[in-house]
């Protein structure tokens, strides 16, 4: 029995308001889903559709790049027994469900889908939606825990909105009156278990488009389609199951409004040394100088302690921008406790190469581990959008290239040694790549496309050796043997196990290849459209990528001293435009990715940069009584 509502979140179940739905819930596996659609705000009548193709939102109006069939294909159709729907929002014909569960109207067995539409809690109060459900659970069998006589029942809220008029909202995209969020999911199939599946590897957290699979997979039905869910699954939890679905709720509805106090107050740092420098007279005192580049040093650390930022439950406080502001500073500040005060503080380079490695390195840690902590954090996907729920995303990468090319940059100063550099870059490159590409790890199937020709670049350029497009095309073809390798063998482990990448397998073996490509082309340019700020990130990028390349010309004395006191600087500049340019060019939300390339190339060039007085050859700090620059 599939149970059927929109709008209903875990913050309005509750044994005082929703007791029928709590006894449910208590004997059930649960979790926050995610309902997303092809429209900014998902309807019932979307995800009804959803829920009998597998597909998100509804065929006859779905763009051609989200990639879905049409004509829609009734996957509940294949099962055996049939489906019997029985409308139950206003009135609930107890008599039909019994009879329905005993084989009148479904198979001569009883067996098939019971269909049950329960309503809306966005077109009614709460406690009239339970007690319907108190009616159909009572006329299925009961859902006291140890009922012999309930079926399988998936209590699912299939969408965030039940408006009056769902054309206007599925065709316009406009805002329904209240706001999207993660949704109700409930299984008796798995009692006192978090749910989770294989789309997006979190407990407690599942996908609209993994109920089908589910129903179909209790039925040891085959889709004649290859379906973009999987079917639950379920596992223990520290903390209750029910809970555990309340703070992915309550975490991912409060994220947002609580992230830019967070983040601009820590980056406020990086902003304030940057007036530092770019005033003449103040740039040119030593202390004024040493401040700015410190502080520009430690700006980037907030990026992985927001990340990591779940590690504090602070969505539960009272004031939850207040509370995660707080943890994102406490972390920051022990991090910028070791960036600043260790041995390495004597030379210019030091604290943004320590810096800068402990960005990447950190982001790299916790996609390493499984992705535990980014799902409602600052720096994760949001649930409520659902784009990715483990892995890297494409601006986390972004910070993972610009922080390792960074820190290299910085680690070149000391290493002068063309073999040294080239084991150095070679050695970054395998960890980061294995840690971006594996499947249980970063599974981004573009990184590897963009590590292997960076890194391989940045190798040949600090060795010695004359660059040769040929280099260049057999780098790039290495990446693009590397990837497909790791996807096959990814797609070969057992469906729910597998990643993006042995899904893409699953993609071109069906013959999706090229809807797949011009997806994700589409994806990429309807991003400029969309969000003109992020144009006009994404064309000063290009601007600032082509000054970075050529100082003399453009008279940027301050680069043109660095680059005579460590010619390696611009071997790795030019890695790192042609790494973020590559970057954006291959992946779904490349302008996101090249923007957080721009942001952290600015912070790490920035305190790089010598002031105009020390000018290679010059003691300017003896003169005033400080200690030379290096």
């Amino acid at each position: 029995m599939v149970v059927v509502t929109s709008g209903l979140a875990w913050e309005d179940v509750s044994e005082e308001t929703t007791p029928h739905l709590q006894c449910l819930a208590g004997n059930a596996g649960v979790g926050a889903m995610n309902t997303t659609s092809t429209t900014v705000v998902s309807t019932k009548r979307q995800g009804e559709e959803t829920l009998r193709t597998g597909f998100r939102g509804l065929a006859a109006t779905a763009p051609a790049s989200a990639g879905v069939p049409n004509p829609p294909v009734d996957q509940l159709a294949r099962i055996p027994g049939g489906t019997t729907e029985i409308d139950a929002s206003e009135d609930v014909p107890v008599g039909r469900i019994s009879a329905a569960l005993e084989g009148d109207g479904a198979g001569d067995d009883g067996s098939g889908v019971l269909l049950v539409d329960l309503g809306s809690a966005t077109s009614s109060d709460l406690a009239a939606l339970d007690e319907r459900a108190g009616e159909v659970l009572d006329a299925a069998g009961g859902c006291a825990a140890g009922s012999a006589d309930l079926p399988r029942t998936l209590l699912v809220s299939v969408a965030a909105t039940d408006p009056a008029d769902p054309a206007a909202v599925e065709t316009q995209g406009s805002i329904a009156s209240r706001t999207a969020g993660l949704q109700v999911a409930m299984d008796t199939g798995r009692p006192g278990e978090a749910l989770s599946s294989g789309s997006t590897h979190q407990n407690g957290l599942v996908v609209l488009t993994d109920v089908l699979p589910t129903v179909l997979e209790s039925h040891g039905v085959d889709p004649t389609l290859t379906l973009p869910g999987q079917s639950f699954e379920g596992s223990d939890t520290r903390v209750g199951p029910q809970q555990l679905a309340l703070d992915r709720s309550l975490a991912a509805r409060l994220v947002d409004g609580a992230s830019p106090p967070a983040f601009l107050s820590w980056l406020s740092f990086g902003a304030a040394g940057l007036v530092l420098l770019l005033i003449g007279p103040l740039r040119r005192r030593d202390r004024v100088r040493h401040l700015a580049r410190s502080l520009l040093a430690i700006a980037p650390l907030c990026f992985p302690v927001a990340l990591m930022s779940t590690l504090v439950p602070w969505w539960r406080a009272e004031h939850p921008a207040l509370a995660l502001t707080g943890v994102v500073w406490a972390g920051s500040a022990v991090l910028a406790a070791v960036v600043l005060a260790g041995p390495w503080r004597r030379s210019r380079f030091g604290p943004p190469g320590v810096s800068f490695c402990l960005v990447a390195g950190l982001i790299l840690l916790e996609s390493a581990l499984g992705s535990p902590w980014q799902t409602g954090s600052p720096l994760g996907a949001n649930a409520i959008s659902g784009a990715r729920f483990y892995g890297l995303s494409n601006h986390l990468f972004g910070m993972v290239l610009a922080g390792t090319l960074a820190s290299l940059g910085c680690l070149f100063t000391r290493v002068r040694a063309p073999r040294a550099r080239v084991i150095a870059t070679v050695t970054t490159g395998v960890v980061v790549s294995a840690a971006c590409v594996a499947p249980s790890m970063g599974a981004d199937f573009g990184s590897m496309l963009v590590c292997v020709p960076t890194f391989g670049l940045l190798a040949l350029l600090v060795s010695g050796i004359p660059l040769r497009w040929w280099h260049v095309l057999g780098l790039y073809a290495a990446g693009v043997v590397a990837v497909v390798g790791v996807s096959v063998v990814d797609w070969l482990r057992p469906p729910a196990s597998r990643s993006h990448l042995g899904r893409f397998i699953d993609d071109v073996l069906s013959g999706g290849l090229g809807t797949v490509v011009l997806r994700k082309l589409g994806q990429n340019l309807q991003m400029l459209v969309d969000f003109p700020g992020l144009a006009l990130v994404v064309l000063a990028a290009l601007l600032g990528s082509v000054a970075i390349l050529m100082p003399r010309r453009l008279h940027w004395r301050a680069l043109e001293q660095l680059d005579q006191e460590h010619p390696s600087g611009r071997t790795v500049r030019i890695a790192l435009v042609a790494g973020g340019w590559l970057g954006y060019a291959v992946n779904d939300t490349g302008p996101v990715l090249i923007a957080a390339v721009l942001g952290l190339s600015i912070l790490a060039l920035a305190a790089m940069l010598p002031a105009r007085e020390d000018a290679p050859g010059r003691r300017v700090e003896q003169r005033t009584g400080g200690a030379p620059s290096r």
